[in-house]
Parts: C-alpha cells; sequence; structure tokens
C-alpha cells in the first residue's frame, strides 16, 4: 500500500497591525495628493484674487491698493465721456455709489442710487481710461463694473468694463427724464 503525504499544517503568521507594509504608504500616498492640492488651490487663489471695492473705498486706500488689480463699480458721468476712435481709448468720470445691496435697497433700488448719485456733486468720483472699443452701452447713468488698477496719476487703468444698461431700470425712476 502506498501511503499518501501528510501535509503537516504550517503555523498561519499574524498579522500586522497598525501603521505599518501597504497600509502606511496609502495613507502617506493619500496625504501627500492632498497637499499637494490644497497647495494648488492655495497658489491659484492668491495670485487670481482681486478686491472689490467703492470709489471712497478705493481712494481711502489708494497706498495700499497701488498696483494691485482690483474691480470698482460705478454709476458713469455722460458729460464725462470722451472717445478717440483712432488710438481706442475711451475716458469718462464715475460717481461712488454703494456697495453692498442693503444700501441699495434702503436708498429705493438701484436706478435711483444710479440717478441720484449721477447727481450729486459731493461724491467721491473717478476718472477711468479703458482702451478698446466703445461699447454700445456706454452712456450717462449707466453702471460700470471695471477691473484695473489705480494709476499714480489717481485714475483708473481698466483692463475690463462691464456696463449695466440705465433704461433697463427706468420705470423705477420716477420724473427722469428720457
Amino acid at each position: 500500500m502506498t501511503s499518501s503525504p501528510v501535509s503537516i499544517p504550517q503555523p498561519v503568521p499574524a498579522r500586522k497591525s497598525g501603521w505599518s507594509g501597504p497600509r502606511l504608504k496609502f495613507i502617506l500616498a493619500g496625504a501627500l495628493i492632498a497637499a499637494a492640492i490644497a497647495l494648488l488651490i492655495g497658489a491659484s487663489t492668491s495670485s487670481n484674487s482681486q478686491y472689490y471695492l467703492t470709489i471712497a473705498e478705493l481712494q481711502t486706500r489708494a497706498v495700499e491698493m497701488g498696483g494691485k488689480e482690483v474691480r470698482i463699480s460705478g454709476v458713469v458721468l455722460g458729460k464725462t465721456i470722451q472717445y478717440d476712435s483712432k488710438n481706442l481709448v475711451l475716458t469718462f468720470d464715475i460717481a461712488n455709489i454703494p456697495g453692498d445691496q442693503k444700501e441699495v435697497d434702503a436708498h429705493g433700488g438701484i436706478a435711483k442710487v444710479l440717478h441720484d448719485a449721477a447727481q450729486d456733486p459731493s461724491l467721491p468720483r473717478l476718472k477711468v481710461v479703458y482702451h478698446g472699443a466703445l461699447p454700445d452701452l456706454m452712456k450717462d447713468e449707466a453702471q460700470a463694473i471695471l477691473t484695473g488698477k489705480l494709476g499714480s496719476d489717481g485714475s483708473f487703468n481698466a483692463t475690463e468694463l462691464l456696463l449695466k444698461c440705465p433704461t433697463r431700470y427706468a420705470d423705477s425712476v420716477p420724473n427722469q427724464v428720457k
């Protein structure tokens, strides 16, 4: 009779617990990836950040904001609009408008705020220089939202210009000449 080989059970190695082996490598790799993502987000946010200021705030903080790109908003003063079509240079003045929605609502809405700001010579004003085509909506009492830098001469050198049409709000301004 042939005897079959008997297998002797081998002891099972004890499982390692804790922070060793493949588990540790996985955790370290995950931590490195998370740190890299956080670093990239932080770097891109700080380099592309812009301040949003009213004209009054910009003029008050002129030294601090010098050379920094900011975004401002104001009402266009129609009598100051000048456009050099040969050199594509647009210059105009804007007047300060409130920076937060609560103030706008307290003054009777955006149309009234724009109209009142354009008529009030005591509000801070700012000369704007923009290089580019003359926008179709460039007119008196339009709301201008500008991105750019404050120049050493005190004028605002805009790189982006967005206008909100004042006629959109015309029905909310009582007794306004149209």
